[in-house]
């Protein structure tokens, strides 16, 4: 996505005073996070470095009496912005601390959450802006090393997870039927049906349920050749898995877990090897750099 475009996206939701100055300050190249942080400033980070807005129209790198201050109210109005004035029927984003809006950006909720039923943010300490990007072609190695075949996809932060998703989206989708299980809206972007992101010409796009419920939903009612979802967690996600596996529908996923190593302990992992769905497993390193790839099969 082009910087304009991501500004573009972000400067809706954000005060006034703060619009003038961004509008006028050049931002980084990879730029991934804008954070905005209360009774402190608003940083961008890259892959490389975090700076702060400065009233210069400058990103500099020590906070300082020059740089821009977020108040409370700042983070109430965004936060309103982005519910468009209305919590009430966002009810499972707030509880969630997390929104998606234009182009798949996330926006993050930190500070204060009341527990029990109904339970939603109370005092916000930050609200970041993450961004989502596209890189076509990204995933090509992958895939032809691995087509065919159910695959995990495995890292840390920031490495990449879900634009080699949605690249394998659009390899896979402009050849096989697909579902995508796009949970929060944050792969496909989908805007009035359409979605913002080439994920394939034949994937069909499941937004809004769990990955576990979308998962079913799929198997049930559009008969995928693959599945696609980000960020397998729980129990809930493996055994929807083992379904659709056992459909004979091939799974491509994405798993929060940066080595191997780790990989071995992890309780998901672990179930998901018992059940030998997965025939490889993809390790990321910097932002979408491949760092192995282990055929799962021979080490059953």
């Amino acid at each position: 996505m082009e910087l304009n475009k991501i500004a573009e996206n972000i400067l809706k939701y954000i005060p006034n005073r703060f619009r003038s100055i961004m509008c006028k300050t050049p931002l980084p190249e990879n730029l991934t996070e804008i954070r905005f942080y209360s009774n402190r400033g608003i940083a961008f980070f890259t892959d490389k470095l975090i700076g702060f807005l400065s009233d210069s129209c400058d990103i500099v790198k020590e906070f300082d009496s020059h740089c821009i201050k977020v108040t409370s109210d700042d983070c109430k109005f965004i936060l309103m912005s982005v519910c468009k004035n209305s919590v009430y029927s966002h009810q499972r984003e707030l509880n969630e601390g997390c929104f998606v809006i234009e182009n798949g950006i996330r926006v993050g909720l930190s500070g204060r959450f009341s527990e029990g039923q109904g339970q939603t943010i109370q005092e916000i300490s930050s609200i970041s802006f993450r961004i989502s990007r596209e890189k076509t072609g990204c995933a090509e190695q992958i895939y032809e090393s691995t087509k065919g075949n159910s695959l995990l996809i495995c890292g840390g932060v920031n490495t990449g997870k879900t634009t080699i998703l949605r690249d394998l989206s659009r390899l896979y989708g402009n050849h096989t039927k697909c579902t995508l299980i796009d949970e929060h809206n944050e792969i496909s972007a989908m805007n009035n049906g359409i979605p913002s992101f080439d994920i394939g010409l034949t994937t069909d796009i499941i937004n809004g349920k769990s990955r576990h419920n979308g998962i079913i939903a799929s198997i049930r009612t559009l008969s995928p050749e693959y599945i696609l979802c980000d960020e397998i967690a729980d129990s809930a996600d493996v055994n929807a898995i083992v379904s659709a596996s056992g459909s004979g529908v091939k799974i491509i996923a994405t798993m929060h877990c940066p080595s191997y190593q780790d990989f071995q302990q992890r309780p998901v992992a672990k179930q998901l090897m018992n059940y030998q769905i997965f025939s490889y497993a993809v390790f990321l390193k910097n932002m979408g750099q491949v760092d192995r790839i282990v055929d799962l099969r021979i080490h059953r």
